[in-house]
């Protein structure tokens, strides 16, 4: 068939107009929205874990989003509530998936984690945990990755400090048996160091949601046991309320709390009954970097309240995420270029993955609670 010269002309200049709106309108680029999940409890007793960090999360999307998100497509935050269930954390993760999300933020404790691993696994998705420490995911190669240090850097400068600092010998223990993949870990490392340099653990007195004892009931058992101190590794609201029934029987026995519990929530629910409390920190709240001031400035003036550990490494792995994506070479896997990158920006200091996904980080001090605020004391 023969086209004509003047044809030519035409469907040559509707060519140019549409190279030229292409340009104009950002080179053509794929404008559909890359999907993120973030999972967390943000309901329940660990909320203060998971509302901080989906804030957080959301920031970052956010700014992303006001600076024309990532090389051009916008970010779009799929949020799920694990509900601190196992069966609700691999079905909501597998929604996720479903709805063609690229990666995962979270989850928040080591029993969530524990769960969703085989489902990253089997659908090679990773997902990056801002705060779940437990050691039995550590040394795998899988598609789990999280920003903060396991659990033996936090539970060994625990027990060291006692052993150390205090003539504290004789620790009575009561841990969270719905997270035992994280409590169970701390209490055995704290343990291994504490038995070992000299001290004794004279009751270990697990519970759950499902009980029916008291607790009220509990503390007077752990109380029981004439030890120098006690021992709660729990979440921060069923930390304070120990703290409350515990002060009700014995206003002077030394209490010291795990990571887990030092969130602000615990200031705010704990009063009277937390002043003089040890806990372990799992980062530095007067850190002055610019950076980690700048959000934590802007933390406060949109959610009224301190992002703490929660929002710090949400915010982190957030960012992890992100970069990567940044980065993500076209028919590359994310998982390949977060192991190629290794190294990532953080709010108090880079980020170093090693080849299983785990970090060190070098934050950990013992602070003690005084008028309603954290006080660093090692």
């Amino acid at each position: 068939m023969i086209v004509s010269a003047g044809l030519w002309s035409i469907a040559g200049r509707w060519t140019i107009l549409v190279l030229v709106l292409c340009i104009l309108a950002g080179g053509c680029r794929d404008e559909t929205p890359i999907k993120v999940g973030f999972i967390a409890g943000t309901s329940g007793k660990v909320a203060d874990l998971g509302i901080s960090g989906r804030d957080a999360v959301q920031m970052l999307v956010e700014e992303y989003n006001r600076n024309g998100g990532i090389n051009g497509q916008r970010l779009d935050l799929v949020i799920k509530d694990d509900q601190q269930e196992p069966e609700i954390a691999r079905k909501s993760v597998q929604e996720l998936i479903d709805e063609g999300v690229v990666a995962i933020i979270g989850p928040m404790t080591s029993d969530m984690a524990m769960a969703i691993t085989p489902v990253l696994d089997k659908h090679q998705i990773p997902a990056v945990s801002p705060t779940a420490t437990t050691q039995h995911l550590s040394g795998q190669i899988d598609y789990f990755y999280r920003v903060s240090s396991t659990t033996r850097e936090y539970a060994t400068k625990s027990a060291a400090y006692h052993i150390r600092a205090t003539e504290i010998r004789k620790i009575a223990v009561v841990f969270d048996k719905d997270n035992s993949s994280f409590t169970e870990n701390w209490l055995n490392i704290f343990k291994q160091y504490f038995v070992s340099n000299g001290g004794e653990i004279v009751a270990e007195i697990g519970f759950e949601k499902q009980q029916k004892r008291s607790f009220i009931e509990i503390a007077l058992e752990l109380l029981s046991h004439k030890a120098d101190g006690i021992l709660i590794i729990a979440n921060s609201m069923d930390s304070a309320l120990f703290c409350q029934q515990i002060r009700k029987v014995d206003t002077d026995i030394p209490i010291s709390l795990s990571d887990w519990g030092a969130t602000e929530r615990l200031l705010e629910l704990g009063g009277r009954a937390i002043e003089g409390t040890l806990v372990v920190q799992t980062f530095d709240r007067m850190y002055s970097g610019e950076k980690y001031q700048a959000f934590r400035k802007e933390y406060f003036n949109t959610f009224k309240r301190e992002p703490g550990f929660p929002g710090v490494y949400a915010y982190d792995a957030a960012q992890v995420v992100f970069t990567a994506l940044e980065k993500q070479k076209k028919n590359h896997r994310l998982k390949e270029t977060l192991d190629s990158i290794g190294q990532f920006p953080g709010l108090q200091g880079d980020i170093r993955f090693d080849e299983f996904g785990d970090v060190q980080r070098s934050k950990a001090n013992i602070s003690v609670v005084r008028n309603r605020k954290f006080i660093v004391l090692d």
